[in-house]
């Protein structure tokens, strides 16, 4: 154990650590400037838990319904040796092979734990990436691993197929609809990013056995029920971009050390003081410990992460809570207060801040006249 694990461990304390999965690995590309998160999700502290020590809880991020539609579609499509899965990929790869194999990696001889089907995920992958044989090949349930700030996180692709195009694509099942063509942007998006997650393990695999990585396309395939049916309808989705934010951000955790430095020696964000977790810590104290590491909060945290309600209640007053864009177009005013006296002309502006306050006044009174015309 060097020196990081073990302030990361010590910042946990007792907690089981919380495995990342590629929704979390998603979710930090999202908002790679928050320091609080990147150390929360490195050190595996389970962020719901600690939201609710503290005060301020978070609904579950899935509803046991979606989550059993999720799971009985999946299985609907994969029925039957992935029949219908297979003619979606002929149709939208233009996949002709006339012979496909299929091997399901959920268990390995009746074993399902982490490690042995991630060894064995890669003994298959691996020689399908060196082997010649034309034949189509689909890999269910693999396991993938990356490294995330020195700890190893398993990764579980819906599905891999090879040599369609001469290629692996990563296939992601997902159950929210594709009305008339078009799926709901931010179920899109985060399903683009969890795609890009697998893509980047998948090509770290390869590259560590010395295989090409270009052999894992950068189009992935999405499956959707269609319209309001449980038809099944795939896209093929550019995830290019989103595998360069996964990389960036997975770097970034490398260098973890500057942000567990803001943490002091001997603080935890343990909820337990003792061995047998009878005697809670007090939330002033987790607190203060949270707010020694820098956050970033967006509007958007509140869909992604356990703690955005906290992390909200501290920016209260604040631009940030506006959303990045609004930020972005008061050009770095940090108050709210400050915002709204430059407008109302209350506030005398410092010399770098005239031109803001000539155009906040600008608009205060277009906002002025068309207020009063609606009266």
């Amino acid at each position: 154990m060097n020196e990081l694990t073990a302030r990361l461990d010590a910042l946990r304390g007792s907690g089981k650590r919380k495995g990342l999965d590629a929704r979390a690995i998603a979710a930090l590309t999202g908002n790679p400037g928050c320091h609080r998160r990147t150390l929360l999700d490195a050190a595996g502290i389970n962020k719901r838990d600690l939201a609710a020590a503290i005060g301020f809880p978070m609904p579950a991020d899935q509803s046991q319904f979606a989550i059993t539609r999720g799971n009985s579609f999946e299985a609907h499509v994969k029925a039957n040796g992935c029949a219908q899965l297979l003619t979606l990929l002929r149709e939208i790869l233009g996949f002709t092979l006339p012979e496909v194999s299929y091997d399901d990696l959920n268990s390995v001889g009746g074993n399902d734990s982490f490690p042995v089907r991630h060894r064995h995920t890669t003994q298959l992958l691996t020689r399908a990436a060196a082997s010649n044989d034309e034949a189509g090949t689909l890999f269910d349930g693999p396991v993938l691993e990356l490294e995330v700030a020195g700890y190893r996180v398993h990764l579980e692709p819906d599905l891999i197929a090879f040599r369609v195009n001469g290629k692996f694509h990563v296939v992601e099942i997902k159950s929210f609809a594709m009305v008339d063509g078009q799926a709901p942007e931010s179920s899109l998006a985060a399903a683009e990013v969890q795609a890009a997650v697998y893509v980047h393990a998948l090509r770290e695999l390869l590259r560590s056995r010395g295989l090409d990585e270009g052999l894992v396309s950068s189009h992935a395939i999405l499956v959707c029920p269609k319209d309001f049916t449980n038809r099944p309808v795939a896209v093929k989705i550019d995830v290019t971009n989103q595998v360069a934010a996964v990389r960036r951000q997975l770097t970034r955790m490398r260098g973890l050390d500057s942000i567990v430095a803001q943490v002091p020696r001997g603080a935890t964000l343990d909820r337990w003081r003792d061995q047998d977790q009878l005697d809670l810590r007090p939330a002033a104290e987790l607190k203060r410990t949270l707010r020694e590491v820098q956050a970033h909060y967006v509007p958007q945290c509140l869909s992604a992460c356990e703690l955005a309600k906290f992390c909200r209640n501290d920016e209260r007053g604040s631009t940030a809570a506006l959303g990045r864009q609004v930020r972005e177009e008061l050009g770095g005013l940090e108050s709210v207060t400050e915002v709204v006296g430059l407008a109302m002309g209350t506030r005398h502006p410092a010399e770098d801040q005239v031109e803001q306050a000539q155009m906040l006044q600008l608009a205060n009174s277009y906002r002025v006249s068309a207020l009063g015309n609606a009266a």
